[in-house]
């Protein structure tokens, strides 16, 4: 089957054909006639099997069939995306499929300047991607109007759920057209539960679009085990990349802290290395991820929040310094080898206090992962397995951590997560948050009147309670 037989428009079909693509991959078989009929549609694939293009296209197509409107252009498309990353990955595409057709579109999401994203919302756009975070600073600031809307499409949504942004996607629903009045399609990796009841509130009567066995990884990827001892595995991964030549390599650890330490370790073995994580700014981020893709750098260690989103032509070797705490994060890690179809190798360094996690996985996955204990690295059976401290709990969510700031107790996981680049806060992407250190060695005792004070609130006026009702409570989707 090729492109021409799925309903696409000549000038999608050019672009199609400028990316030198031929046949459609099985997801984009299945959803694209679905689509370009208006259905709601519930899709999951394994990651790197084009999701991306398989809402993109029809989406395009779709919006292109009344291109009339005069004037600033209201944003006829909303695409919510958990990660700055796979923001900007899903904005290429619809500049390089919609290169042809008169649509506008623009990307807007957290740790960057806000002010260049108000100019280009200002100039009108019909198709707009976003992280959920800053979409909501941009309807908090009116420069952007969300009321008609006509497909909005949730990528990644089990990251974001992940993430903790169920919040936030509740928040934007309530700004969007009335659920019968628009397209709605989510696409997903993996399912779970909550994806189930997400999709149960969004869509309307959806079509069920999958074309593998949930929560797997795909085939052409080749995985296999190394045990070794934890403090021996930055010592094996340096002989590995070494001694089998391996050029391009994304290594994925589960904290920011021991990204950075890792990377700083590989520059001393020799080997050029970045570190990515919520923590670096966006053009340190955007730099390091070029520099990668180029060649000029040789490992890219990550944390959990670029397993989505890193799109790289035949990565060859993903390797798993660390195991995830979350099985379908695994999924999603070693996905990024393996696109396309093209072969990918993905390696995990396990050591005796991931034996649990690595039987989670092979739950997940419903087989075992091949096992190769490599000669001069056989782990010590002496070595007892320690718990690994990283801040989650065992649904796979951070905890909630108290900080002491001024004179009251607060909870950490009240404040808005830097992940979208809003600032302080505890960082949705499961990474092992930053502890902030106190101004001040001594905090004075409070009196029993400020402590009185303290526990007194002010009732909410009308208009107060209205808005609260609005973006933090309950909405119903007629």
């Amino acid at each position: 089957m090729s492109f021409d037989t799925l309903g696409l428009s000549a000038e999608l079909l050019r672009a199609v054909g400028e990316q030198g693509y031929t046949e459609p991959t099985p997801i984009q078989r299945k959803a694209i006639p679905v689509i370009l009929k208006g259905k709601d549609v519930m899709a999951g694939a394994q990651t790197g099997t084009g999701k991306t293009a398989g809402f993109t296209l029809p989406l395009l197509q779709r919006l292109s069939v009344d291109t009339t409107k005069k004037g600033r252009r209201p944003v006829r498309a909303l695409v919510l995306t958990p990660t700055r990353e796979l923001a900007a990955q899903v904005a290429d595409s619809v500049e390089i499929y919609g290169r042809h057709l008169p649509l506008r579109s623009a990307v807007v999401f957290g740790g960057v300047k806000i002010n260049p994203q108000i100019e280009k919302l200002r100039r009108g756009v019909d198709i707009l991607v976003a992280t959920p975070g800053r979409l909501l600073d941009h309807a908090g600031q009116k420069t952007v109007d969300l009321s008609q809307i006509e497909i909005l499409v949730l990528d990644e949504a089990d990251r974001m759920l992940d993430m903790g942004f169920i919040h936030d996607i509740r928040k934007v629903l309530a700004l969007l057209p009335k659920n019968g009045a628009r397209q709605n399609l989510l696409f997903s990796a993996t399912f779970s539960e909550e994806i189930k009841r997400l999709a149960d509130r969004l869509l309307n009567r959806p079509e069920l679009i999958e074309v593998a066995r949930r929560n797997t990884a795909a085939e052409q990827i080749e995985q296999v085990i190394h045990p070794v001892d934890k403090h021996r595995k930055r010592e094996l991964l340096s002989y590995m990349i070494a001694s089998r030549d391996w050029r391009q390599v994304l290594v994925f650890t589960r904290t920011k802290h021991g990204a950075n330490r890792l990377a700083q370790q590989l520059e001393k073995d020799g080997l050029g290395a970045a570190a990515i994580h919520g923590n670096k700014s966006q053009g340190a981020r955007t730099r390091a991820l070029a520099g990668f893709k180029s060649g000029e750098i040789r490992v890219l260690v990550a944390t959990d929040i670029a397993a989505r989103g890193l799109d790289i032509d035949q990565l060859p070797h993903v390797v798993n310094y660390e195991l995830p705490n979350v099985p379908e994060d695994y999924v999603h890690r070693i996905g990024r080898t393996g696109r396309a179809g093209n072969e990918g190798q993905a390696v995990s360094l396990v050591c005796v206090d991931e034996h649990k996690l690595l039987r989670d996985i092979e739950r997940l996955l419903k087989r075992e992962i091949p096992n190769m204990v490599l000669a001069g690295y056989e782990p010590d059976p002496s070595i007892q397995a320690e718990p690994i401290q990283n801040g989650r709990n065992g649904n796979g969510r951070s905890q909630p951590r108290k900080q002491v700031v001024g004179r009251s107790r607060v909870r950490s996981s009240a404040k808005r997560s830097t992940t979208d680049g809003h600032g302080p806060g505890p960082d949705r992407s499961g990474e092992q948050p930053t502890r902030s250190k106190p101004a001040h060695k001594h905090v004075r005792r409070k009196s029993n009147d400020s402590q009185a004070k303290s526990q007194h609130r002010h009732p909410r006026s009308a208009q107060s309670r209205e808005r609260a009702a609005l973006l933090g409570g309950r909405i119903r989707e007629e």
